[in-house]
């Protein structure tokens, strides 16, 4: 039996498959054409950064999501990490 942080695991799952939908969503690149006017070339130019940030997006979600997944291997909840200690008053 593997203990795991169900929280950081669900959130890693959750993160990553968001990233690989952002990323099917944001895979055509826009395409220009012949004779267009500097208008177009220009809404051309934003439409293309704005492809390559939201691309960028997905990567690091899909990585942190990743890490996330591995992270909740290696944490485990302590079942007692709350002792509290009464210190008795010096008589």
């Amino acid at each position: 039996m593997v203990l795991v942080d169900k929280k950081i695991l669900s959130g890693g799952l959750a993160m990553i498959s968001i990233g690989i939908i952002l990323t099917m969503t944001f895979a055509e690149q826009p395409l220009g054409k012949s004779g267009m006017t500097d208008e177009e070339i220009i809404d051309l130019m934003i439409a293309e950064d704005e492809n390559q940030a939201y691309q960028l997006l997905s990567g690091i979600l899909i990585g942190i999501g990743f890490l996330l997944v591995l992270i909740s291997f290696g944490a485990r909840k302590k079942k007692d990490s709350v002792k509290r200690t009464e210190k008795k008053p010096a008589e």
